[in-house]
């Protein structure tokens, strides 16, 4: 999936930041990434890989896009060896979670599931 066709009008991070921002998803979802489930069509589980200070950099990441797109909730649980990062929105941002999921999948390799 390449450019940001798929980023909402509604997502208010300044247009020469968003490269950036996806690169941060980008790069996570490659270093990390271990699986991605769907819950229903409007929350998406990534599971990731834990790591010296990866809770931290997934809720520091989770909460700066929930500040330019507020229509994402994220959940950040640790669990032993994980980080989990549920990711939910509401009926008219299903299409933006899709992107998000199909972004993830692609950096990990697989299908979403």
């Amino acid at each position: 999936m390449t450019g940001l066709d798929w980023v909402p009008q509604s997502c208010t991070l300044p247009t020469a930041e968003r490269p950036l921002r996806v690169e941060e998803w980008d790069t996570l979802f490659t270093e990390r990434l271990r699986q991605v489930t769907r819950m229903d069509p409007r929350l998406v589980r990534l599971e990731l890989a834990d790591g010296l200070g990866v809770e931290d950099q997934v809720r520091d990441l989770a909460e700066r896009e929930s500040g330019c797109c507020s229509f994402f909730a994220f959940t950040v649980t640790a669990e032993p060896g994980a980080v989990l990062l549920d990711v939910a929105v509401g009926p008219a941002h299903e299409p933006v979670l899709e992107a998000l999921a199909a972004r993830a999948d692609a950096a990990r390799g697989g299908d979403a599931r």
